[in-house]
């Protein structure tokens, strides 16, 4: 037999195949040995990720922050005891959906995108009213669907957000609940917010005037001479209407109480606040700049044109200006104040903003922010507070959660049709209605036992 064969034959024989096999379960244990954290490792990673990814929902959503009734700031009264007695929600704790209603940005985000769930379709009458200076102001009239808790006439004037009308849904779910708690309600249309009506002189709404709600209540009015008004301002319209409140002593007549949801009451102090990017926001703030420009440029011709009577301090570079503006804060400084003739942005907020009207209010006057609104900075609120300490008539509601104009309520993820917001203002205009009727029905006593003496 040749070398090669003896080579052969003994790779082949049983010795060598059992060195094999012995070779390569060596090689396999040894293979183990040198990595048995492998497993372990990716395991870690895994659960470090799940982790992170909890961490931030968490944070994101808020699931820590606990529910619990508003925080209430007021002077010690008989009105402020009876509004405690009457209105539940003030001291009852404000439960939103479980999953995502602790975090103010989802509330508001919700409120801005789809307003609210299942909203209802109102029907209602649309009044147009011819300003002094051309202008056509619009509202929309919604007549009551069942009697009103004390059986009187009693007309909620309405003022929305910025931007907003009577067509929004957020609207139209409270005035269905107010329709059916006996109010009628006049919703004002901000001047060039409705897509279908076109402006009749060059002029749209601003952040503070009042003269279009102003027309909407004179025409309540004089229409219903016998009703008693319920003033409601959301947002930008709560500073409308309490700017219009404390523009004059008669503004008040035959108004039973204000209340105003979600508004910032200095647009000076805000200002600041509103160009920082602590809470978002100041992306929420090029959103509702690139909204305004929308509007503003669909009514180009009207504001723009070269047949139009501009104010002499709008000129056609404020058009340009216009396109590149990344804040309401630019808007407002190239285009809004000059409809008034306003010389420089500061005098136009210091002017148009209701803080330096809020002490001429005498009627009972509800204030209600959320503590995690975005848009609404925590300095803000030491003005409702400070106002709160100072007057009997006044109320601040401060919950903890809701965002701006959101406060949905509901169980774990689904939102109720109805707010929290939307339960409250009809809650506390039916306690105050009942305030009137007692001390009417108390006055009336105390007449007749003045008589029998």
């Amino acid at each position: 037999m040749s070398a090669a064969g003896s080579r052969g034959a003994a790779g082949t024989g049983p010795g060598a195949s059992w060195a094999g096999v012995v070779n390569h379960t060596q090689i396999k244990m040894n293979a183990m040995l040198e990595t048995p954290e492998l497993p372990a490792v990716f395991d870690g990673v895994k659960l470090a990720a799940v982790a992170a990814v909890l961490y931030v929902i968490v944070r994101c959503l808020n699931l820590k922050s606990p529910t619990a009734s508003p925080d209430l700031y007021f002077l010690d009264s008989g009105l402020s005891r009876f509004l405690l007695k009457s209105c539940p929600l003030l001291t009852k704790e404000y439960i939103p959906p479980l999953i995502w209603g602790k975090s103010g940005h989802i509330q508001t985000a919700l409120y801005g995108k789809m307003g609210r769930v299942r909203s209802p379709h109102p029907y209602g009458h649309r009044k147009f009213i011819t300003m002094s200076d051309g202008a056509t102001s619009t509202f929309d009239l919604f007549e009551p669907l069942a009697e009103h808790c004390v059986g009187d006439d009693v007309t909620m004037v309405i003022c929305p957000g910025i931007a907003n009308h009577s067509e929004k849904q957020y609207i139209r779910t409270f005035v269905d609940y107010a329709q059916k708690n006996g109010y009628r309600c006049a919703v004002l249309n901000h001047l060039g917010a409705l897509p279908n009506i076109e402006l009749t002189s060059p002029r749209m709404f601003t952040y503070g005037c009042t003269w279009e709600f102003g027309a909407m209540v004179n025409y309540i009015k004089k229409t219903y001479p016998l009703t008693q008004l319920v003033v409601v301002g959301f947002s930008l319209g709560g500073n409308i209407v309490c700017k219009y409140l404390g523009e004059t002593q008669a503004n008040q007549e035959k108004v039973l109480c204000c209340v105003s949801v979600c508004q910032g009451y200095s647009a000076l102090r805000a200002q600041e606040t509103f160009m920082q990017w602590d809470q978002c926001r100041r992306f929420y703030n090029f959103l509702m700049a690139d909204n305004m420009k929308k509007i503003i440029l669909s009514h180009r011709q009207a504001l723009f044109g070269d047949h139009v009577k501009k104010p002499q301090s709008l000129e056609d570079t404020d058009l340009s200006r216009l396109y590149t503006a990344t804040s309401l804060m630019q808007i407002d400084d190239n285009v809004m104040r000059k409809f008034h003739g306003y010389n420089s942005l500061k005098e136009y907020y210091e002017e148009e903003s209701c803080m330096r009207y809020l002490h001429r209010i005498y009627v009972p006057l509800m204030l209600v922010n959320a503590a995690d609104d975005p848009l609404v900075h925590e300095s803000l609120l030491t003005i409702p507070k400070s106002l709160s300490e100072k007057r009997e008539n006044v109320m601040f509601v401060l919950p903890l959660h809701g965002g701006h104009l959101g406060f949905f309520e509901g169980s774990v993820l689904f939102p109720e049709p109805l707010t929290w917001m939307d339960k409250l203002v009809v809650e506390y205009a039916n306690a105050i209605c009942q305030w009137e009727r007692n001390k009417l029905q108390c006055s009336d006593t105390e007449q007749v036992d003045a008589d029998l003496e």
